[in-house]
């Protein structure tokens, strides 16, 4: 089973607290380039690292108070939460060694 979940504005403080794992919320819109082409990286990285990578993708244009919050200006925008804490924050598209490399340091 793969560690994607699909998060609200609502939801988004209990789905980003994890005591066990890394978790990496993603920024994105349907109309985005840049996100469709991390949508199988991901998959691939929550099938991966399932014991220690929860992903949770949120959809801006559907919650738009998190990201205004979060002052999220550019999609994709990738947060890194180690216990419910922005640890890390990356912007665009990336290859996945490159995320890889990123779970590696925080956890």
């Amino acid at each position: 089973m793969s560690g994607i979940i699909n998060t609200t504005d609502a939801n988004f403080e209990n789905d980003i607290k994890d005591p066990k794992k890394l978790v990496i919320v993603d920024m994105w819109a349907e109309w985005c380039g840049p996100c469709k082409m991390m949508e199988p990286i991901l998959k691939e990285i929550s099938e991966e690292h399932q014991d220690t990578v929860k992903i949770v993708k949120l959809n801006i244009d559907q919650n738009q108070q998190t990201p205004l919050k979060l002052k999220v200006m550019n999609i994709p925008t990738f947060i890194f939460y180690k216990n419910g804490k922005e640890v890390e924050r990356i912007v665009g598209a990336f290859p996945k060694k490159h995320f890889v490399k990123k779970i590696e340091e925080l956890l």
